[in-house]
């Protein structure tokens, strides 16, 4: 796993093990998959949930059912980091805010349209509006390393092709990263 960094990213991605028409007859995940929701609609599988630092490392990460609210496993994988963790407006929830603050995480998202607006650091600010950064890091991983593969017969053959798929994405030297980012840009 990668270091922690002064920001770190935190966001989920879906793993879908079948097409949600054959869920019901679906018989290798049948007790570990579930039907989940995301942006782009409904999937049967498993949800993928990450911290990444700003250099492109994983740096923590969970598999859970795809039913499982984003906000669910946020406290355990952040245990024993300390600095600014940036997200998405899933993970708002003032009772997990006022947990990760008080074990010194900073829980950073942006805010909706019923919520106060407060003042925030330029930086924080800054860093919220790279958050697009975990986008690249999951299309990478997606497409270069074939992370998601719905024909498993048998579910160790999917999480040992799951762990060589991230073990392979931590050891690339060409990984994105925040830091190439920013030197690129004008």
């Amino acid at each position: 796993m990668g270091q922690a960094t002064e920001y770190m990213f935190i966001d989920s991605t879906p793993m879908p093990v079948c097409h949600t028409l054959r869920e019901r007859r679906h018989k290798v995940f049948k007790e570990l998959a579930a039907k989940g929701k995301t942006s782009t609609g409904w999937f049967f599988g498993f949800k993928l949930h990450m911290i990444f630092n700003t250099l492109g490392d994983i740096v923590r990460l969970t598999i859970t059912p795809g039913n499982v609210n984003d906000r669910a496993p946020v406290r355990d994988m952040a245990k024993g980091i300390l600095g600014k963790l940036i997200g998405d407006k899933g993970y708002i929830s003032k009772k997990l805010f006022e947990d990760l603050f008080s074990s010194g995480v900073h829980l950073i998202t942006r805010i909706k349209k019923n919520m106060k607006n407060c003042l925030m650091d330029v930086t924080d600010k800054l860093m919220l509006m790279r958050r697009f950064f975990i986008e690249t890091i999951f299309s990478s991983l997606k497409s270069v390393n074939t992370l998601i593969h719905t024909r498993h017969r048998n579910p160790l053959n999917a999480f040992v092709h799951l762990i060589a798929g991230l073990v392979n994405y931590q050891l690339r030297t060409d990984k994105p990263s925040l830091e190439t980012l920013l030197n690129l840009a004008p």
